[in-house]
């Protein structure tokens, strides 16, 4: 791994209306009248500390001037799950690149690129253009500049590749991902299982259903050794669709003793798991326990420094495991923390001018904090994150949702969403976490002759693979190859798993290297892309 200089500047933004100001350099570090950012060489990448004790802060800016040729494609990051949205594209000096970037020279061959390690205290993003690289570190509380006080805050470590002509851009990738991570969580086994969204979309279904899909997926798994899940998604718990809390029981009437369902579960050869929604309630007796700042209509978020709340978020995931559930998944974190999606999170990451309970601490410091009672709560089940900052959640998640839901009523949001995370993401696996690239949908509405093709391809990438069958659409044909997947699957994917070779130009990459040889998926409808989809 290349050493990383001193950037050659430094700027420290107090409040945005205000606009950068130049530190200076001072015996390794830099400094204006109010703050202090020291870069020590730490194993690995160079430290980003920040001192800023007698006034708020908002963002510290790092600039390395370095200039990349016209010939240079640029791909970064996302924030939380991808949105269909990830690209190489051509130099944008104010493309906002979460995480991490790679430059690939067209002209020579070479990739290179940096990130920041994971767990960092703030968010960091990077801007490329021409002359150099910007690393902005957002150290903000909700949309406030952060009050730190008299402590020194561990920003962020920086770290950098460099790549050999003929090296593959995906390698580089793979030795950047490697370099931000080096303690994700180990599974014990493939993960793999059903999951019913994508047919019941959380209405009209109760225990038998679930039971049903039990009963497929360990058919699906024909004696294999490793067991699969049975996922019950969103619909089971009181408060509706996609409600918040309480998690304390079922919808009264069908899921009444949530212990015996998951013996139920058990029974049948699979293993339980469940989907909740931590960081939200349903009904609030105390409008304190809420956080300020934007709230969409009827959603009641959580103010996450608030100790109540997190006390309620332990016991909540722990009641849930107690029942017998193996895995937990978490979703709509990031929502509920910041009142907006990726794609709407943008460079401000929520709306201006409000803060958390405690602004003293950073908005990665509170999420952090929830993924660290999450991961303890659980105990020895598996969680998934979804909707949650895989930079934050690496190493205190089994599994990360990478990309937006695929459907079962649209193939065209499973091309778009499924596809490109899984090209785009696929370095993540297993240095990170366990990708999940979102379920394989089996239903009316959507083409089998489609979703087969993704199925192969999650099977053979050894990546999370959940199926979400209706019963409806299921025929000997559908079944025999959901068979065969989910076995290959099990299996723990081909040797060696994928590659996309043709992601430097598309964004939904056909062409993919395994240890067979070459695979060609075909992805488009007759039509094209429906443009009528969501």
């Amino acid at each position: 791994m290349p050493s990383l200089k001193l950037p050659d500047a430094v700027f420290v933004v107090h409040d945005h209306r205000d606009g950068p100001r130049q530190a200076h350099l001072d015996g390794g570090r830099f400094t204006s009248s109010e703050v202090e950012v020291s870069l020590p060489t730490v194993t690995g990448g160079r430290a980003v500390q920040v001192a800023s004790p007698r006034r708020e802060l908002s963002w510290v800016v790092l600039r390395w001037r370095e200039p990349h040729p016209e010939s240079t494609l640029v791909l970064g990051d996302a924030w939380e799950r991808s949105y269909g949205d990830l690209q190489w594209r051509t130099l944008q000096p104010d493309r906002l690149l979460p995480w991490s970037w790679l430059g690939h020279d067209q002209a020579t061959g070479t990739t290179s690129g940096m990130g920041v390690r994971v767990r960092p205290n703030a968010f960091c993003s990077w801007t490329v253009d021409a002359d150099g690289v910007s690393c902005w570190i957002d150290v903000r509380s909700g949309g406030s500049p952060v009050l730190l006080g008299d402590r020194v805050l561990d920003a962020a470590t920086v770290v950098t590749v460099g790549g050999d002509p003929g090296e593959s851009a995906y390698a580089v990738q793979c030795r950047l991902t490697a370099a931000m991570c080096d303690d994700p969580l180990p599974v014990r086994d493939p993960v793999v299982g059903c999951n019913n969204w994508y047919y019941a979309y959380g209405r009209d279904f109760g225990p038998a259903q679930i039971l049903r899909d039990a009963e497929t997926i360990v058919e699906y798994a024909d004696g294999h050794p490793v067991r699969p899940y049975c996922v019950v998604d969103a619909g089971w718990s009181p408060g509706g669709v996609c409600p918040g809390g309480p998690w304390t029981a079922g919808v009264e009437g069908l899921f009444d003793d949530m212990a015996g369902f998951a013996a139920d579960i058990a029974s049948r050869g699979a293993r339980p798991g469940i989907w909740m929604r931590p960081a939200a309630l349903s009904s609030v007796d105390d409008p304190g326990r809420l956080r300020p700042g934007p709230r969409p209509a009827r959603e009641q978020p959580l103010d996450l420094t608030l100790q109540a709340n997190l006390d309620t978020i332990r016991e909540d995931v722990s009641r849930l495991v107690g029942w017998g559930f193996e895995l937990v998944k978490h979703d709509f974190s990031t929502f509920d923390a910041f009142g907006r999606f990726g794609p709407a999170m943008g460079v401000s990451l929520t709306d201006g001018g409000w803060h958390f309970a405690d602004r003293s601490r950073t908005n990665a410091e509170i999420l952090l904090r929830l993924y660290r009672v999450i991961r303890e709560a659980a105990g020895d089940a598996v969680v998934i994150g979804c909707n949650t900052v895989g930079q934050l959640a690496a190493g205190l998640v089994e599994v990360q949702r990478i990309g937006d839901d695929t459907s079962g009523r649209a193939w065209e949001r499973t091309r778009r969403m499924g596809v490109n995370s899984l090209a785009f993401r696929l370095a993540q696996h297993e240095r990170f976490f366990v990708a999940d690239a979102d379920c394989v949908p089996c239903t009316p509405d959507t083409p089998w002759d489609r979703n087969r093709q993704f199925l192969d391809l999650v099977a053979r990438s050894g990546t999370a693979l959940f199926v979400s069958v209706d019963p409806a659409a299921r025929t000997p044909s559908a079944d025999a190859d959901l068979r065969s997947a989910v076995r290959l699957a099990l299996d723990g994917g081909t040797p060696g798993g994928v590659e996309p070779l043709d992601w430097l130009r598309a964004t939904d990459p056909r062409r993919w290297r395994t240890n067979e040889g070459l695979h060609v998926y075909d992805w488009t409808e007759p039509w094209g892309a429906n443009l009528l989809a969501t």
